[in-house]
Protein backbone atom coordinates (compact mmCIF):
# COMPACT_ATOMS: atom_id res chain seq x y z
CA UNK A 1 0.00 0.00 0.00
CA UNK A 2 1.51 3.15 -1.11
CA UNK A 3 2.39 5.41 1.54
CA UNK A 4 0.83 8.99 2.09
CA UNK A 5 4.53 10.83 1.10
CA UNK A 6 3.99 8.67 -2.40
CA UNK A 7 0.06 9.28 -2.70
CA UNK A 8 0.55 12.83 -2.51
CA UNK A 9 3.56 14.81 -3.74
CA UNK A 10 2.90 17.82 -2.19
CA UNK A 11 3.17 16.52 1.28
CA UNK A 12 6.59 15.18 0.75
CA UNK A 13 7.53 18.35 -0.79
CA UNK A 14 6.21 20.31 2.15
CA UNK A 15 7.84 17.99 4.46
CA UNK A 16 11.26 17.97 2.76
CA UNK A 17 10.65 21.82 3.17
CA UNK A 18 10.08 22.47 6.28
CA UNK A 19 12.76 20.05 7.54
CA UNK A 20 15.28 22.02 5.33
CA UNK A 21 17.79 24.26 7.55
CA UNK A 22 17.28 26.94 5.26
CA UNK A 23 13.92 27.40 5.88
CA UNK A 24 14.03 27.29 9.39
CA UNK A 25 17.11 29.20 10.44
CA UNK A 26 15.93 32.31 8.98
CA UNK A 27 13.23 31.73 10.88
CA UNK A 28 14.40 30.92 14.21
CA UNK A 29 16.93 33.99 13.56
CA UNK A 30 13.98 36.16 13.42
CA UNK A 31 12.16 34.81 16.26
CA UNK A 32 14.61 35.02 18.54
CA UNK A 33 15.55 38.27 17.34
CA UNK A 34 12.03 39.65 18.35
CA UNK A 35 12.16 38.20 21.81
CA UNK A 36 15.89 39.44 22.36
CA UNK A 37 13.72 43.19 21.20
CA UNK A 38 11.29 42.78 24.00
CA UNK A 39 13.65 42.17 26.33
CA UNK A 40 16.22 44.75 25.92
CA UNK A 41 13.40 47.33 25.97
CA UNK A 42 12.01 46.33 29.47
CA UNK A 43 15.70 46.40 30.36
CA UNK A 44 16.16 50.06 28.88
CA UNK A 45 13.28 50.96 30.24
CA UNK A 46 14.05 49.92 33.67
CA UNK A 47 17.47 51.71 33.53
CA UNK A 48 16.14 54.99 32.17
CA UNK A 49 13.48 54.70 34.91
CA UNK A 50 16.47 54.07 37.72
CA UNK A 51 18.22 57.35 35.60
CA UNK A 52 15.71 59.48 36.27
CA UNK A 53 15.23 58.48 40.07
CA UNK A 54 18.74 58.47 40.80
CA UNK A 55 18.88 62.43 39.24
CA UNK A 56 16.62 63.62 41.29
CA UNK A 57 17.87 61.83 44.53
CA UNK A 58 20.52 63.80 43.49
CA UNK A 59 19.25 66.99 42.71
CA UNK A 60 17.08 67.02 46.51
CA UNK A 61 14.41 69.22 46.98
CA UNK A 62 13.92 72.61 46.29
CA UNK A 63 14.46 73.88 49.57
CA UNK A 64 18.52 73.11 49.96
CA UNK A 65 21.63 73.62 48.26
CA UNK A 66 21.16 70.20 45.52
CA UNK A 67 19.11 71.84 43.88
CA UNK A 68 20.69 74.36 41.77
CA UNK A 69 23.17 71.53 40.85
CA UNK A 70 21.63 70.59 37.52
CA UNK A 71 23.22 74.23 36.67
CA UNK A 72 26.11 71.91 36.28
CA UNK A 73 25.02 68.64 35.96
CA UNK A 74 22.74 68.78 33.14
CA UNK A 75 25.10 71.09 30.68
CA UNK A 76 28.10 68.58 31.47
CA UNK A 77 25.93 65.67 30.69
CA UNK A 78 24.85 67.30 27.54
CA UNK A 79 28.34 68.21 26.36
CA UNK A 80 29.44 64.36 27.37
CA UNK A 81 26.44 62.94 25.75
CA UNK A 82 27.29 65.00 22.13
CA UNK A 83 30.87 64.26 22.67
CA UNK A 84 30.23 60.38 22.97
CA UNK A 85 27.44 60.69 20.16
CA UNK A 86 29.78 62.80 17.57
CA UNK A 87 33.31 60.80 18.18
CA UNK A 88 32.21 57.24 19.15
CA UNK A 89 28.16 56.61 17.85
CA UNK A 90 27.65 59.37 14.61
CA UNK A 91 24.05 58.10 13.51
CA UNK A 92 22.59 58.11 17.31
CA UNK A 93 21.56 61.78 17.53
CA UNK A 94 18.34 62.34 18.54
CA UNK A 95 14.89 60.53 18.38
CA UNK A 96 16.37 56.97 16.94
CA UNK A 97 12.64 57.05 14.56
CA UNK A 98 14.24 58.94 11.90
CA UNK A 99 16.89 56.93 11.61
CA UNK A 100 15.03 53.83 11.17
CA UNK A 101 12.99 55.87 8.49
CA UNK A 102 15.62 56.84 6.03
CA UNK A 103 17.19 53.04 6.45
CA UNK A 104 14.06 52.08 4.94
CA UNK A 105 15.32 53.96 1.98
CA UNK A 106 18.24 52.87 1.53
CA UNK A 107 19.09 50.24 -0.90
CA UNK A 108 22.93 49.31 0.43
CA UNK A 109 23.56 47.09 3.40
CA UNK A 110 26.77 48.79 4.04
CA UNK A 111 24.77 52.52 4.16
CA UNK A 112 22.43 51.11 6.56
CA UNK A 113 24.79 50.20 9.30
CA UNK A 114 25.97 53.61 10.22
CA UNK A 115 22.75 54.01 11.26
CA UNK A 116 21.28 50.96 12.24
CA UNK A 117 23.94 48.33 13.86
CA UNK A 118 24.64 46.82 17.36
CA UNK A 119 27.34 49.29 18.38
CA UNK A 120 24.54 51.85 17.92
CA UNK A 121 22.36 49.82 19.71
CA UNK A 122 24.54 49.60 22.85
CA UNK A 123 25.51 53.86 22.30
CA UNK A 124 22.00 54.66 21.58
CA UNK A 125 20.55 52.95 25.42
CA UNK A 126 23.89 53.91 27.22
CA UNK A 127 23.56 57.76 26.21
CA UNK A 128 19.84 57.80 26.76
CA UNK A 129 20.50 56.87 29.93
CA UNK A 130 23.07 59.37 31.03
CA UNK A 131 20.88 62.06 29.04
CA UNK A 132 17.89 61.18 31.73
CA UNK A 133 20.96 60.87 34.50
CA UNK A 134 21.50 64.14 33.94
CA UNK A 135 17.71 65.69 33.75
CA UNK A 136 17.23 65.65 29.99
CA UNK A 137 13.78 66.24 28.92
CA UNK A 138 13.98 62.92 26.16
CA UNK A 139 11.95 59.79 26.30
CA UNK A 140 13.23 56.60 25.38
CA UNK A 141 10.71 55.71 23.07
CA UNK A 142 12.03 56.56 19.94
CA UNK A 143 15.32 55.35 20.75
CA UNK A 144 13.44 51.73 20.87
CA UNK A 145 12.70 51.75 17.52
CA UNK A 146 16.35 52.53 16.61
CA UNK A 147 17.24 49.38 18.87
CA UNK A 148 14.73 47.55 17.57
CA UNK A 149 15.17 48.22 13.77
CA UNK A 150 18.57 47.39 14.33
CA UNK A 151 18.02 44.55 16.07
CA UNK A 152 16.13 43.10 13.25
CA UNK A 153 18.31 43.71 11.18
CA UNK A 154 20.93 42.26 12.35
CA UNK A 155 18.78 39.33 13.07
CA UNK A 156 18.21 39.40 9.28
CA UNK A 157 22.18 39.53 8.29
CA UNK A 158 22.68 36.40 10.54
CA UNK A 159 19.55 34.62 9.52
CA UNK A 160 20.15 35.18 5.66
CA UNK A 161 17.34 36.83 5.01
CA UNK A 162 16.49 39.53 2.52
CA UNK A 163 13.49 41.28 3.44
CA UNK A 164 15.47 44.14 4.86
CA UNK A 165 12.91 46.92 4.54
CA UNK A 166 10.08 44.62 6.03
CA UNK A 167 12.14 43.35 8.88
CA UNK A 168 13.54 47.17 9.63
CA UNK A 169 9.49 48.08 9.48
CA UNK A 170 9.40 45.16 12.10
CA UNK A 171 11.44 46.01 14.19
CA UNK A 172 10.50 49.42 14.89
CA UNK A 173 6.57 48.25 15.47
CA UNK A 174 8.09 45.78 18.15
CA UNK A 175 10.03 48.81 19.62
CA UNK A 176 7.10 50.93 20.48
CA UNK A 177 5.37 47.93 21.48
CA UNK A 178 7.26 46.67 24.46
CA UNK A 179 8.39 50.00 25.16
CA UNK A 180 4.57 51.44 25.98
CA UNK A 181 3.12 47.83 26.35
CA UNK A 182 0.62 48.44 23.34
CA UNK A 183 0.86 46.05 20.56
CA UNK A 184 -2.39 47.49 18.40
CA UNK A 185 -0.17 51.10 18.30
CA UNK A 186 3.15 49.48 17.73
CA UNK A 187 1.43 47.76 13.94
CA UNK A 188 -0.19 51.25 13.39
CA UNK A 189 2.78 53.24 13.97
CA UNK A 190 4.27 50.97 11.62
CA UNK A 191 1.64 51.27 8.93
CA UNK A 192 1.44 55.00 9.31
CA UNK A 193 4.38 56.71 10.50
CA UNK A 194 7.01 54.15 9.30
CA UNK A 195 5.72 52.39 6.21
CA UNK A 196 4.07 55.04 4.22
CA UNK A 197 4.46 52.72 1.75
CA UNK A 198 3.22 50.46 3.30
CA UNK A 199 3.26 46.84 1.11
CA UNK A 200 1.16 44.36 2.42
CA UNK A 201 3.36 41.55 2.44
CA UNK A 202 5.10 43.02 5.80
CA UNK A 203 1.92 42.30 7.60
CA UNK A 204 2.91 38.85 8.93
CA UNK A 205 6.63 40.06 9.65
CA UNK A 206 5.30 42.91 11.91
CA UNK A 207 2.42 40.74 14.11
CA UNK A 208 4.58 38.11 14.42
CA UNK A 209 7.31 40.42 15.47
CA UNK A 210 5.21 42.74 18.05
CA UNK A 211 3.61 40.01 19.35
CA UNK A 212 6.99 37.68 20.05
CA UNK A 213 8.34 41.18 21.58
CA UNK A 214 5.39 42.09 23.40
CA UNK A 215 5.40 38.18 25.12
CA UNK A 216 8.83 38.86 26.36
CA UNK A 217 7.60 42.19 27.83
CA UNK A 218 4.56 40.48 29.37
CA UNK A 219 6.80 38.04 30.60
CA UNK A 220 9.26 40.14 32.42
CA UNK A 221 7.02 43.20 33.85
CA UNK A 222 3.25 41.88 33.11
CA UNK A 223 0.05 43.07 31.69
CA UNK A 224 -0.02 47.12 32.36
CA UNK A 225 -1.25 50.36 31.21
CA UNK A 226 1.58 52.99 30.92
CA UNK A 227 -0.45 55.36 32.32
CA UNK A 228 -2.84 53.39 34.50
CA UNK A 229 -6.37 52.88 33.79
CA UNK A 230 -8.13 56.31 33.66
CA UNK A 231 -12.51 56.32 34.43
CA UNK A 232 -13.09 59.49 33.09
CA UNK A 233 -15.34 59.82 30.32
CA UNK A 234 -16.01 62.59 27.68
CA UNK A 235 -19.40 63.43 28.08
CA UNK A 236 -20.63 63.86 24.13
CA UNK A 237 -22.15 67.76 24.12
CA UNK A 238 -20.73 69.44 27.38
CA UNK A 239 -16.98 68.24 26.27
CA UNK A 240 -17.30 68.91 22.46
CA UNK A 241 -16.48 72.61 23.47
CA UNK A 242 -12.91 70.96 25.42
CA UNK A 243 -12.46 68.34 22.55
CA UNK A 244 -12.48 70.61 19.80
CA UNK A 245 -10.03 72.92 21.87
CA UNK A 246 -7.44 70.61 22.80
CA UNK A 247 -7.56 69.50 18.95
CA UNK A 248 -6.88 72.56 17.63
CA UNK A 249 -4.92 73.99 19.92
CA UNK A 250 -3.16 71.11 20.99
CA UNK A 251 -2.18 70.74 16.96
CA UNK A 252 -1.01 74.23 16.70
CA UNK A 253 1.45 74.07 19.62
CA UNK A 254 2.55 70.49 18.36
CA UNK A 255 2.91 72.12 14.52
CA UNK A 256 5.14 74.55 16.09
CA UNK A 257 7.29 72.28 18.12
CA UNK A 258 7.77 70.48 14.81
CA UNK A 259 8.74 73.81 13.04
CA UNK A 260 11.03 74.83 15.39
CA UNK A 261 12.90 72.21 15.34
CA UNK A 262 13.01 71.66 11.75
CA UNK A 263 14.19 75.13 11.51
CA UNK A 264 16.66 75.06 14.62
CA UNK A 265 18.44 71.73 13.81
CA UNK A 266 19.21 73.26 10.16
CA UNK A 267 20.67 76.43 11.35
CA UNK A 268 22.68 74.54 13.55
CA UNK A 269 23.90 72.17 10.76
CA UNK A 270 25.00 75.04 8.57
CA UNK A 271 26.92 76.81 11.32
CA UNK A 272 28.71 73.16 12.35
CA UNK A 273 30.34 73.71 8.72
CA UNK A 274 34.36 73.72 9.71
CA UNK A 275 34.20 72.91 13.27
CA UNK A 276 31.67 70.40 13.61
CA UNK A 277 32.58 68.63 17.17
CA UNK A 278 33.75 71.92 19.12
CA UNK A 279 30.60 73.69 17.87
CA UNK A 280 28.02 70.66 18.42
CA UNK A 281 29.66 70.50 22.18
CA UNK A 282 28.88 74.18 22.48
CA UNK A 283 25.28 74.18 21.27
CA UNK A 284 24.90 71.11 23.67
CA UNK A 285 26.51 72.67 26.41
CA UNK A 286 24.02 76.20 25.74
CA UNK A 287 21.12 73.77 25.28
CA UNK A 288 22.04 71.81 28.96
CA UNK A 289 22.36 75.18 31.03
CA UNK A 290 18.79 76.19 29.50
CA UNK A 291 17.08 73.23 30.00
CA UNK A 292 18.44 73.13 33.93
CA UNK A 293 17.32 76.76 34.31
CA UNK A 294 13.90 75.99 33.20
CA UNK A 295 13.81 73.18 35.05
CA UNK A 296 14.77 75.22 38.31
CA UNK A 297 12.12 77.59 37.81
CA UNK A 298 9.50 74.69 37.10
CA UNK A 299 10.38 73.00 40.54
CA UNK A 300 12.04 70.14 39.19
CA UNK A 301 8.95 69.18 36.73
CA UNK A 302 10.63 69.57 33.56
CA UNK A 303 13.46 67.27 34.06
CA UNK A 304 13.42 63.89 32.60
CA UNK A 305 10.48 62.18 30.47
CA UNK A 306 7.64 63.55 31.95
CA UNK A 307 5.90 60.50 32.54
CA UNK A 308 4.82 61.38 36.64
CA UNK A 309 3.39 64.63 35.11
CA UNK A 310 1.39 63.36 32.31
CA UNK A 311 -0.15 60.32 34.31
CA UNK A 312 -1.24 62.59 37.29
CA UNK A 313 -2.85 64.68 35.57
CA UNK A 314 -4.44 61.42 33.67
CA UNK A 315 -5.59 60.59 36.97
CA UNK A 316 -7.20 63.79 37.97
CA UNK A 317 -4.31 65.93 39.42
CA UNK A 318 -4.26 69.23 37.70
CA UNK A 319 -0.87 70.42 36.00
CA UNK A 320 0.43 74.10 37.01
CA UNK A 321 -0.99 76.14 33.95
CA UNK A 322 2.58 76.92 32.89
CA UNK A 323 4.12 73.15 32.79
CA UNK A 324 2.71 72.86 28.94
CA UNK A 325 5.20 75.57 28.14
CA UNK A 326 8.12 75.07 30.38
CA UNK A 327 8.33 71.33 28.91
CA UNK A 328 7.64 72.55 25.42
CA UNK A 329 10.99 74.43 25.86
CA UNK A 330 12.67 72.17 27.82
CA UNK A 331 11.72 69.22 25.22
CA UNK A 332 12.81 71.35 21.99
CA UNK A 333 16.24 72.38 23.40
CA UNK A 334 16.75 69.11 24.31
CA UNK A 335 16.09 67.84 20.69
CA UNK A 336 18.01 70.07 19.04
CA UNK A 337 20.99 70.13 21.35
CA UNK A 338 22.36 66.80 19.59
CA UNK A 339 21.97 64.41 22.09
CA UNK A 340 20.58 60.98 21.85
CA UNK A 341 16.96 60.90 23.28
CA UNK A 342 13.31 60.98 21.92
CA UNK A 343 10.47 62.90 22.03
CA UNK A 344 7.11 60.59 22.53
CA UNK A 345 7.25 60.76 26.26
CA UNK A 346 8.02 64.75 26.44
CA UNK A 347 4.95 65.17 23.89
CA UNK A 348 2.77 63.22 25.78
CA UNK A 349 3.52 65.58 28.81
CA UNK A 350 3.64 68.52 27.04
CA UNK A 351 -0.03 67.95 25.72
CA UNK A 352 -1.40 66.41 29.46
CA UNK A 353 -0.24 69.90 30.48
CA UNK A 354 -2.14 71.75 27.04
CA UNK A 355 -5.30 69.59 27.76
CA UNK A 356 -4.93 70.40 32.45
CA UNK A 357 -5.03 74.04 30.93
CA UNK A 358 -7.73 74.42 28.99
CA UNK A 359 -9.94 71.85 31.36
CA UNK A 360 -9.31 74.69 34.49
CA UNK A 361 -9.88 77.36 31.95
CA UNK A 362 -13.60 75.23 30.43
CA UNK A 363 -14.25 74.28 33.66
CA UNK A 364 -13.61 70.31 32.88
CA UNK A 365 -12.06 67.09 34.12
CA UNK A 366 -8.77 67.65 34.56
CA UNK A 367 -8.22 63.16 33.42
CA UNK A 368 -10.25 63.91 29.95
CA UNK A 369 -8.82 66.96 29.18
CA UNK A 370 -5.57 65.57 29.33
CA UNK A 371 -6.30 62.79 27.19
CA UNK A 372 -7.53 65.14 24.38
CA UNK A 373 -4.26 67.80 25.30
CA UNK A 374 -2.18 64.57 24.76
CA UNK A 375 -4.10 63.08 21.14
CA UNK A 376 -4.36 67.20 20.00
CA UNK A 377 -0.10 68.00 20.70
CA UNK A 378 1.16 64.55 19.93
CA UNK A 379 -0.81 64.30 16.42
CA UNK A 380 0.08 67.98 15.70
CA UNK A 381 3.89 66.93 16.32
CA UNK A 382 4.47 63.86 14.42
CA UNK A 383 1.08 64.29 11.91
CA UNK A 384 -0.02 60.51 12.84
CA UNK A 385 -2.86 60.73 14.00
CA UNK A 386 -4.16 56.93 13.81
CA UNK A 387 -0.87 56.52 16.32
CA UNK A 388 -1.48 59.56 18.57
CA UNK A 389 -5.32 57.88 19.12
CA UNK A 390 -4.24 54.53 19.42
CA UNK A 391 -1.39 54.56 21.62
CA UNK A 392 -3.70 56.83 24.41
CA UNK A 393 -6.31 54.54 24.23
CA UNK A 394 -4.02 51.60 24.66
CA UNK A 395 -2.12 53.44 27.47
CA UNK A 396 -5.03 54.42 29.69
CA UNK A 397 -6.98 51.45 29.11
CA UNK A 398 -10.48 53.38 28.61
CA UNK A 399 -11.88 52.74 25.58
CA UNK A 400 -14.97 54.56 26.15
CA UNK A 401 -13.79 57.56 24.73
CA UNK A 402 -12.59 56.66 20.82
CA UNK A 403 -14.25 58.92 18.79
CA UNK A 404 -13.67 62.23 21.26
CA UNK A 405 -10.14 60.79 21.05
CA UNK A 406 -10.24 60.20 16.98
CA UNK A 407 -11.30 64.04 16.88
CA UNK A 408 -9.08 65.43 18.93
CA UNK A 409 -6.17 63.53 16.49
CA UNK A 410 -7.64 64.81 13.46
CA UNK A 411 -8.37 68.32 14.26
CA UNK A 412 -4.46 67.86 15.89
CA UNK A 413 -3.05 66.88 12.41
CA UNK A 414 -5.43 69.09 10.13
CA UNK A 415 -4.45 72.19 11.72
CA UNK A 416 -0.41 70.96 11.97
CA UNK A 417 -0.83 70.46 8.27
CA UNK A 418 -1.69 74.05 7.82
CA UNK A 419 1.37 75.16 9.72
CA UNK A 420 3.88 72.56 8.93
CA UNK A 421 3.67 70.73 5.80
CA UNK A 422 6.67 68.13 6.53
CA UNK A 423 5.99 65.53 9.18
CA UNK A 424 8.95 66.22 11.28
CA UNK A 425 10.18 62.46 11.44
CA UNK A 426 9.79 62.58 7.82
CA UNK A 427 11.97 65.59 7.17
CA UNK A 428 14.72 64.52 9.44
CA UNK A 429 14.86 61.46 7.72
CA UNK A 430 16.28 62.86 4.67
CA UNK A 431 19.52 64.23 6.74
CA UNK A 432 20.26 60.70 7.08
CA UNK A 433 20.01 59.51 3.55
CA UNK A 434 21.71 62.71 2.19
CA UNK A 435 24.52 61.97 4.71
CA UNK A 436 24.60 58.18 2.83
CA UNK A 437 24.69 59.66 -0.57
CA UNK A 438 27.50 62.22 0.09
CA UNK A 439 29.28 59.39 1.74
CA UNK A 440 28.94 56.96 -1.28
CA UNK A 441 29.83 60.01 -3.58
CA UNK A 442 33.01 61.12 -1.61
CA UNK A 443 33.95 56.63 -1.67
CA UNK A 444 33.43 57.04 -5.73
CA UNK A 445 35.62 59.90 -6.54
CA UNK A 446 38.42 59.31 -7.83
CA UNK A 447 41.63 60.28 -5.51
CA UNK A 448 44.03 63.19 -6.06
CA UNK A 449 46.86 63.02 -8.76
CA UNK A 450 49.89 64.09 -6.88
Amino acid sequence: MAGPSRKYPLLRRSRAMWGSRRVWQPRLVFWAGAVGIGVISVLFAVLADRAQELFHLITGREDGWRFYLPLILTPLGFVLCAWLAHSFFPGSQGSGIPQAIAARHLRDDDDRSHILSLKLVAGKIALTIVGLFCGASIGREGPTVQVGASLMLQAARWGGMAQARGLILAGSAAGIAAAFNTPLAGIVFAIEEMGRTYEARTNGLVLTAVILAGIASLGLLGNYTYFGVSKETIAFAADWPLVIACGVIGGGFGALFSLLALKITRQIRRWHTGQPLQRALLVAAVCGLAVAAIGIASGGLTFGTGYVQARGAVEGTPLPWFFFAEKFLAGLLSMVSGIPGGIFAPSLAVGAGIGSSLGLVLGASTGAAALLGMAGYFAGVVQAPMTAFVIILEMTGNHDNVIALMLASMLGYGTARMISHEPLYHALSRVFIAEAIRRRRAEAAPAPQD
